[in-house]
């Protein structure tokens, strides 16, 4: 017996033992016919059971039903010719299937996702990161057994909390199932990791994430534990943000990259024309360098620290009024707690048809005029 076919046969099992909760293939061997992923369920028809494939296509969907053999004939079927990668939900595990480049098969399991959860009004505590998830591991998070390491628990919840984000932000903005993803200043990578294996893993997006990232020791640390992970669309790339060059980019996401490095991925996802921008915004010392020494009329400009936090305030405002100029709309809003960090602010920008560019062209002129502003950074690089 084959992998597939031993892969086929846990399908089969699942099915028979009523343990079956639905089985996703993802990763196409080939684009131009335009399959994405196939989304198999079990259904119930005129008192018989069925394996209903839903085939995800770039422009359309179709369904198929198919008596319990018959579906499983065709599940080997793609397997063999059309995909690289499934896995399987049951009550008792999750198994994945993934074929590498060379058609070597590997199938491993780890503890069930609960894709049907109890209905619950406390869906704060809902985990997009499960606690078995491999790179959890990789990264210190968890120990070999799943466990939670005490002292990475902040590290853990805010992971947590940025899928929550996340999962929001592309359901509500983003209409596609392939999607280039690129983190610019990706650091040690926890969130890039985490949202990689949320997108491809949980959610069946055939997605590619690149990370951007100066230090070279933590890209090569990255991209062994992705390739550790079975990662195969993660990568880390060593370069500045202001030189990294590409034209398609559907998501960008820039979470506290240093000095002028937010602007200028800012800059990158509007010249690529991105659905969906996620940023948290780092270093306003930008403006703040232009108007010292100039004599500002509002008191509560007079004591250093006041100030200090109130042009980090003008900054982003004036960053997301470029944004609205550019096409998108935009909010901001607290990623994480005070408690944990001062630096808690994401600013998100969607696509839309719906912005004024004139009034927030006079918007970010008022602000500039009023605190005596010659130019915020990223107006320049637009």
């Amino acid at each position: 017996m084959n992998s597939i076919e031993e892969f086929v046969g846990k399908v089969r099992e699942a099915v028979s033992s009523n343990q079956f909760n639905k089985l996703t293939l993802s990763k196409p061997r080939y684009k131009s016919n335009g399959l994405q992923n196939i989304f198999i369920r079990l259904v119930d028809l005129k008192g018989l059971q069925k394996l209903s494939f839903n085939y995800r296509h770039l422009t359309k969907d179709l369904t198929k039903n198919f008596d319990l053999e018959k579906g499983l004939v065709e599940l080997e079927l793609q397997l063999t010719e059309k995909f690289k990668h499934a896995t399987l939900l049951d009550r008792d595990a999750t198994w994945q299937l993934m074929i590498n480049k060379k058609g070597k098969v590997t199938i491993i399991s780890s503890q069930p996702i609960a894709a049907n959860p109890l209905a619950s009004h406390d869906k704060e505590k809902e985990k997009r990161a499960p606690l078995d998830a491999p790179y959890l591991h990789e990264l210190g998070i968890t120990t070999d057994h799943g466990a939670l390491i005490p002292k990475m628990a902040d590290k853990y919840r805010q992971i947590n909390k940025y899928l929550e984000i996340m999962d929001h932000q592309i359901e509500t903005n983003v209409n596609k199932k392939v999607l280039n993803l690129v983190d610019m200043g990706s650091g040690k990578g926890y969130l890039t990791f985490a949202l990689y294996d949320f997108l491809w893993r949980i959610k069946g997006f055939d997605v590619s994430v690149t990370g951007i990232e100066l230090r070279q020791e933590l890209v090569d640390f990255c991209n062994e534990k992705a390739k550790r992970c079975g990662f195969e669309k993660l990568q880390f790339i060593n370069q500045r943000i202001e030189d990294f060059q590409t034209k398609h980019i559907d998501i960008l996401i820039a979470l506290h990259a240093c000095d002028t490095a937010t602007d200028d991925a800012l800059a990158k996802a509007i010249a690529a024309q991105s659905e969906l921008i996620v940023c948290a915004p780092c270093c306003h010392k930008q403006v703040r360098q232009q108007v010292k020494g100039k004599l500002q009329e509002s008191p509560l400009l007079k004591y250093g620290i006041f100030q200090e936090r109130h042009f980090e305030m003008v900054t982003d405002t004036i960053r997301a009024l470029i944004l609205e100029q550019q096409g998108y709309q935009s909010k901001v809003f607290e990623f994480v707690s005070n408690e944990h960090t001062r630096k808690n602010i994401m600013l998100v920008g969607a696509k839309s048809k719906h912005t004024n560019a004139q009034q927030a062209k006079e918007k970010i002129d008022a602000l500039k005029k009023e605190y005596h502003i010659d130019f915020q950074y990223l107006e320049q690089l637009v």
